[in-house]
């Protein structure tokens, strides 16, 4: 008996998870709660030891503390809420919806191209979605969008940046798979912009068909003179648009790294505020108020989700998946297939590092052997496998119950945006994100095509 609840003992893991996520209490105490119950239950059940509670220790201080990137978060919240707090991001976004007010869903597009952009500034999701969160979903609720459209909208185009380049799950791709970090970035190009219009796509159909979802701007609000409409692209929407180019191009064309290119975007999201006059020490010691407690409560989860990945694979868990593969004696497509499946079902417990890090060095070797015939070339096959791989990992922080994307914003929303929302909310984007790897995996020149034209 003991044996069987020994080898079932990650499975009840995940069930206590997806329990005690919907009973209101603070994510990082559940992950980091249920990591530590269930060490000293397998710790009974001599299946662990308390010896290695202490390489939770050096895990969080090597994967956490001591991250030059994770360093970059705090400035990227800090950004966002200032540009938030100080009115930068409300005159954008309304500035952004009377320029598509007849286009249904207007500001759900807005958002989502706003999200595209800044998907190729850092690649950091937490970063991104908090600062997506913070600069639209208030707005949107106040324009009486439907909330699980706003929350997935929100969400997925915030997770874009770890497929668009400059990604940093790629340059870890890279690194792993011993390959050239450029030639991942062009392959990524293509499908990152794909599902950008696949998300565009589907706001707009669905704003077509069912109007009060996304009501429109009153046709009275706003300039209604092309001179108007002028000085309020140029007042609202140039400024912060450079801003979001100083951030990007200072990493595109070299200039910085993601951390430096966050100590840009705060410095000028700060002058932005003292232009447009806002800029106040009451404004400033709100908005650092905010990004510490939203910084803590993010780092907060990070630390939760180490201690509950940990005793997990300290356990087995990996191996309950992994096993049964190695097994199967599948073929090249077969086992394709059953590779992204995994992958698609560890995102909802896990996230890209883990999984990347589980499933990257058992299962290339094997893909990179595999010869698919005249659909993929065989020195390509590596290639294609990984943005397959980064475009299936998207999913990983939408799906529940440990989607990160979902956390994030949670954590930053406002109250009255439930967790049963958010969930609601990005279905539909993971569907189209599946959508994506289908096609990518039947048409493997979507992601090809530009490394031999640009690389060759």
């Amino acid at each position: 008996m003991a044996f069987d609840l020994v080898y079932y003992l990650p499975l009840f893991m995940f069930a206590a998870l997806g329990i005690l996520l919907f009973s209101g209490y603070p994510v990082a105490f559940v992950l980091g709660g249920v990591g530590l119950t269930f060490g000293f239950i397998g710790m009974m059940l001599d299946a662990f030891s308390f010896i290695q509670f202490f390489s939770l220790q050096s895990r969080i201080w090597g994967g956490i503390a001591e991250s030059l990137v994770l360093t970059a978060i705090p400035m990227f919240i800090f950004m966002g809420t200032m540009l938030e707090r100080s009115g930068v991001a409300s005159d954008l976004l309304h500035c952004l919806q009377v320029l598509l007010r007849r286009v249904p869903g207007g500001l759900a597009l807005s958002v989502t191209i706003m999200g595209t952009v800044m998907a190729a500034t850092t690649g950091i999701i937490g970063a991104s979605v908090v600062m997506m969160t913070l600069l639209a979903l208030p707005e949107m609720i106040k324009r009486n969008y439907n909330i699980p459209l706003a929350t997935g909208t929100i969400a997925s185009s915030g997770t874009l940046g770890i497929l668009i380049p400059p990604s940093i799950m790629l340059v870890i791709m890279a690194e792993l798979l011993a390959r050239s970090v450029g030639n991942l970035f062009v392959a990524a190009i293509i499908p990152g912009f794909l599902l950008a219009g696949f998300y565009m796509l589907y706001i707009l159909i669905l704003c077509s068909w069912k109007p009060k979802l996304a009501p429109p701007l009153p046709e009275d609000e706003g300039p209604s003179t092309a001179g108007g409409i002028a000085a309020m692209v140029l007042r609202s929407f140039i400024p912060p648009l450079f801003l979001v180019f100083l951030v990007l191009g200072s990493i595109l064309f070299g200039w910085a790294t993601p951390t430096e290119a966050a100590g840009v975007g705060g410095a000028g999201a700060i002058f932005l505020a003292i232009l447009k006059r806002r800029l106040s020490f009451s404004v400033l010691k709100d908005v650092v108020e905010r990004s510490a407690l939203t910084g803590g409560m993010l780092f907060g989860i990070f630390l939760g989700a180490t201690c509950f990945s940990y005793v997990f694979r300290v356990l087995g868990g990996d191996f309950l998946v992994t096993d049964l593969i190695e097994h199967m004696g599948l073929g090249p497509w077969g086992l394709l297939l059953v590779i992204m499946g995994l992958v698609f079902f560890l995102g909802f417990f896990f996230d890209w590092i883990e999984i990347t890090l589980i499933v990257l060095p058992v299962f290339a070797p094997i893909v990179a052997g595999l010869d698919f015939g005249d659909h993929v070339p065989q020195r390509e096959v590596v290639y294609w496998f990984a943005i397959l791989l980064a475009v299936n990992l998207q999913t990983s922080f939408l799906t529940p119950p440990f989607g990160f994307a979902l956390f994030y914003m949670k954590g930053v929303a406002p109250p009255e945006v439930r967790i049963q929302q958010i969930y609601k909310g990005i279905i539909p984007f993971v569907l189209l994100q599946l959508v994506g790897l289908g096609l990518v995996m039947a048409f493997p020149d979507l992601a090809l095509w530009l490394p031999r034209v640009l690389l060759n």
